[in-house]
């Protein structure tokens, strides 16, 4: 954890940050636990990547990537640079990397799944987050994001890390993304429960998502949205070339010279 002091307030603002060690131990704890089997629940038929494709997680994705299968998919972790960054996966050669979010070290459509959790929420600059990920993005790729719901309660919680950071209603999603040239696609919530339970409710989280759901959509602890990058065709403002039939050359008969008879 780092405090982050703003001088410009006479009475000194002190701004929590949660780093990787913060997260990390958040997941290792019952209600961590509890949150990531709930989420994954939510986000495993939405992730699915076919064979061959390349998928990144940006932020802390880690509880989530290692849901996914690594056979024939390439998994990639970045983390925000104020956050740190770890080793993972544990068994192999590390796939994570420390970047800044407006600057992903990739090239031009590399990823075919952005998966962004405790991310777009930590970030300064939220707008050129996605922008960035549209870049990295093949055609029609797709991105998962999962964001702190401002009416629900985890966001009111500083125990969890989706009480960190800035957390965005619906509207305000859908004008980031429209910004950045994505189209959503589908929206749902997670993480009814709420995020003071105790140890006895953390078994039932599945049944307060059902409920939760059916019955206060709009107060979720996350709001989970699936989008699509839109590549929009564009004209170069040059006029259309017409086709002329070409002429054909024709030989023609050369003059003879005149011939005058001799007197």
């Amino acid at each position: 954890m780092k405090l982050q002091v703003d001088a410009t307030d006479s009475r000194y603002c002190y701004i929590r940050r949660m780093d990787v060690v913060d997260l990390r131990e958040f997941y290792e704890k019952p209600l961590g636990r509890m949150a990531a089997r709930s989420l994954f629940h939510d986000l495993s038929f939405l992730m699915a990547p076919r064979p061959g494709q390349v998928v990144m997680g940006l932020g802390y994705a880690l509880p989530y990537l290692d849901g996914i299968a690594s056979d024939n998919v390439t998994r990639l972790a970045f983390m925000l640079a104020r956050q740190g960054v770890i080793h993972w996966p544990a068994e192999t050669d590390s796939a994570t990397a420390l970047v800044d979010e407006d600057q992903l070290p990739l090239l031009e459509s590399t990823i075919d799944l952005a998966l962004v959790v405790h991310g777009l929420e930590l970030s300064d600059l939220p707008q050129e987050m996605l922008n960035e990920v549209w870049r990295v993005m093949a055609p029609q790729g797709r991105l998962l994001l999962v964001v702190p719901n401002r009416r629900g309660l985890w966001a009111a919680s500083e125990a969890t890390p989706f009480g960190h950071g800035q957390p965005f209603s619906r509207g305000q999603i859908e004008a980031l993304l429209k910004e950045a040239k994505f189209s959503p696609l589908r929206w749902q919530g997670g993480l009814y429960l709420p995020p003071f339970a105790g140890k006895s409710l953390l078994s039932a989280a599945r049944a307060f998502d059902i409920v939760g759901k059916r019955a206060l959509p709009r107060f979720s602890g996350v709001t989970i949205v699936e989008a699509q990058k839109q590549v929009y065709a564009f004209s170069s403002g040059r006029k259309a070339r017409r086709l002329v039939p070409r002429i054909r050359p024709v030989l023609l008969p050369s003059p003879q010279p005149v011939r005058r008879d001799s007197e």
